[in-house]
């Protein structure tokens, strides 16, 4: 161990063409003219691109690599990839390496097949892919990959990373006009990422043997094991083995690719742990965070498991998010978000700040539906998740100095208190000027705001998108009321107070999971609750959010309309795949599983009646009574279910098609479940055909 701990410096990025080894081969006028183009968003030259290319194929084969494959995001949710070798025909009947700078630039994978939400037809095949040159090139699996753009034909952009570093973009102009006003030039403004990744493993064996697993991640069917969480052993326990030797050997797959994979628990629920890495640029988060999701399903089969990463793949026990820590800041280190000591003085960053809770509040609609999956609906408000509506977290201290802002009092701030345990051993501390929040969705947390309601499935490009953008849009408003104020001062003061007023609703440091927090914050304060996909998504359609996301460049018209019918359409075909597989397994496994025990009960007691007619057979009768009540109750829940699944058929759009499946199909499953359940604590396990909750949460040891 002690040798794989000194060579990690060494094995950190090895697998990635990244900035040292660009400038180690690289030309200096290369490299300089590529740093322009990565730091400053200018054009790439062409002859600098055929350049990068030959050096890059170089150190490719150098490292094993036989094919080179541009790497996207598509509308899928996951990445896709098409391999080309490098090889070459020569005239003697030989091969060649070759990669040119047109290849390293320029892909063309066909369009067709990916989701487009009605952009291109199907005859109309052609797309591109462009290389993203401020996300590093690594190998994977023998395999130069190269991070890439994916538009169509006619130009829209048909995956998650365009809209992303458009955003970006978007966030870095306004930011700056603001700076500008306190003085300070700067070339470029940041947002960075820290994605927290919550994943479950189970044994693979026992993971084969369920059907609803295989087919849609999450376990249709189940009744909790004796025990569950409540006792909080597992949250922070001692790694078990095997789960240890996976960590270990997922660290290095990470680090080897440049991934800041940094602390590692388990989490809550039994089976569940999670990953933390460094912070990084939003665009190179994005795609780490991607590249973590395959490689931990890799590492996890090669320890004889299965990762997890469905939100709820278990009822009952904590779901699984994805904690995306954001924050700004300018190209000479300086954090946009850092309070400093004295934040009550610190205006610049009272005024980000103040941009952040805007942007909140004006677009909550746009951060919930960026987050809404089916699968995240089962997670959001329960199990340490925080609920569908949107607040945000600030604590005690500002707080209290956004409310001496309002009211025009000077701020009394209070002393740091020092924590003293009653054991001189121990050292004293000051403890920090706020608590956490576990069921805020949106919290600060020092430095950076913590958005808690990704799923863990999510890519984060979507959430950081309209976070990104929204922001943008308060930094715009603010920057063009600067800009042309007389008094400078006068002029920002009168704006904080202004945005304090008008979006303190959008603050909340109670108790998320409340009932009384849900009527007043719908009643009382007028947040949105959106409680699933359904009755977000249709929200991007709104004007308010079209003209936003047009007016920064981050999506077209045709592109909005195109996501949101992706998104719908997902979500209706999640739901109908879980569908068919629940009553695939009522219909082969579970009803002839009860009914063979049936049987058997039924035979035990004709056997002991012949023996003795006054045996009461209590145990055996009764278990037949109960039974038998609940395979009736399961076979009409699941003719139903098969009605209402028949019935999407007939919706006339996405939108009605959604809605039934929200508001017919999700109640007829949970209906069909909860008979399913029932039944299977009555039936002997030796009948039962699938592995039980306890056996799934509890067979990695």
């Amino acid at each position: 161990m002690e040798t794989e701990n000194t060579n990690i410096p060494e094995m950190f990025g090895s697998l990635v063409f990244n900035d040292r080894v660009m400038k180690e081969r690289l030309s200096e006028d290369v490299y300089a003219s590529l740093r322009k183009t990565i730091d400053e968003n200018v054009r790439l030259d062409d002859k600098v691109a055929e350049a990068v290319a030959e050096k890059m194929k170089e150190w490719a084969l150098e490292n094993g690599a036989t094919h080179f494959t541009h790497w996207f995001q598509p509308l899928t949710g996951v990445t896709a990839e098409k391999h080309d070798s490098f090889i070459e025909p020569t005239k003697n009947g030989g091969v060649m390496m070759e990669f040119s700078g047109k290849e390293l630039i320029k892909g063309e994978p066909d369009a067709s097949s990916f989701p487009s939400g009605g952009l291109r037809a199907t005859f109309e095949a052609r797309g591109y892919t462009a290389w993203d040159p401020t996300s590093y090139a690594f190998i994977k699996d023998h395999t130069l990959c190269i991070p890439t753009a994916f538009c169509s034909y006619s130009g829209e952009a048909l995956d998650k990373k365009t809209p992303l570093l458009r955003s970006m973009q978007a966030i870095n102009r306004q930011a700056k006009r603001v700076l500008k006003l306190f003085g300070n030039e700067v070339n470029h403004v940041n947002t960075s990422v820290g994605p927290e990744q919550e994943y479950f493993l189970i044994d693979q064996k026992l993971f084969n043997q369920r059907t609803d697993l295989v087919y849609t991640g999450r376990t249709l069917f189940g009744c909790r094991p004796p025990k569950g969480q409540e006792m909080d052993d597992h949250y922070f326990g001692v790694i078990k083995p095997r789960v240890a030797e996976f960590m270990q050997d997922l660290d290095r797959e990470l680090w080897k690719l440049g991934i800041l994979a940094k602390t590692e628990h388990n989490e809550v629920a039994p089976a569940q742990h999670e990953l933390a890495p460094i912070y990084t640029t939003t665009n190179i988060a994005a795609d780490h965070n991607q590249l973590t999701m395959e490689i931990m399903q890799k590492v996890a089969k090669r320890h004889g498991m299965v990762c997890l990463l469905h939100e709820k793949p278990f009822a009952g026990v904590n779901g699984s998010g994805k904690h995306n820590n954001w924050s700004l800041s300018t190209d000479t280190g300086v954090n946009l978000l850092s309070p400093g000591e004295t934040p009550y003085e610190n205006a610049q960053f009272l005024l980000f700040l103040c941009a952040v809770i805007q942007a909140v509040d004006d677009y909550q609609d746009l951060l919930r539906l960026s987050v809404a999956t089916a699968g995240n609906d089962h997670r959001l408000g329960a199990n340490e998740a925080p609920p569908a509506i949107i607040s945000v977290f600030l604590g005690d201290e500002l707080t209290g100095i956004l409310q001496a802002i309002k009211n025009d009092v000077p701020y009394e701030g209070k002393e740091k208190v020092q924590m003293k345990l009653g054991v001189h051993a121990l050292p004293r501390f000051f403890r920090d000027t706020t608590d956490r929040n576990r069921t805020s969705p949106f919290a600060f947390t020092g430095n950076k705001f913590e958005f808690r309601s990704l799923g863990s499935s999510n890519s984060i490009a979507c959430a950081n998108i309209m976070l990104n953008s929204a922001v943008a849009e308060s930094l715009r408003q603010y920057a063009d009321e600067l800009e042309k104020a007389e008094d400078f001062t006068t002029a920002l003061h009168d704006l904080i107070k202004d945005v304090i007023i008008k979006h303190e609703r959008i603050l909340f440091d109670g108790n998320g999971y409340g009932e009384e927090w849900v009527k007043e914050a719908t009643e009382v304060r007028g947040l949105s609750n959106l409680k699933t996909t359904a009755d977000a998504m249709p929200k991007l359609l709104d004007q308010k959010n079209m003209e936003m996301l047009i007016r920064h460049k981050v999506f077209n018209e045709a592109e909005i309309h195109s996501r949101c019918e992706i998104m719908l359409e997902n979500y209706c075909k999640t739901v109908n795949i879980e569908g068919l597989t629940m009553v695939d397994m009522v219909r082969k496994d579970y009803l002839p599983a009860i009914e063979e025990y049936l049987y058997t009960l039924s035979r035990a007691v004709d056997s002991m009646k012949s023996v003795n007619q006054n045996l009461k057979c209590r145990y055996e009768i009764s278990t037949m009574e109960k039974l038998t009540d609940l395979t009736d109750n399961i076979l009409t829940s699941v003719e139903e279910l098969e009605k209402s699944l028949a019935d999407l058929k007939n919706c006339k759009d996405i939108f009605e098609t959604s809605a039934a499946i929200r508001d017919l199909v999700l109640p007829n499953m949970s209906t069909l479940r909860s008979y399913v359940d029932a039944a299977e604590m009555l039936t002997s396990a030796k009948y039962w055909p699938y592995p039980s909750y306890g056996k799934l949460l509890f067979s990695v040891q």
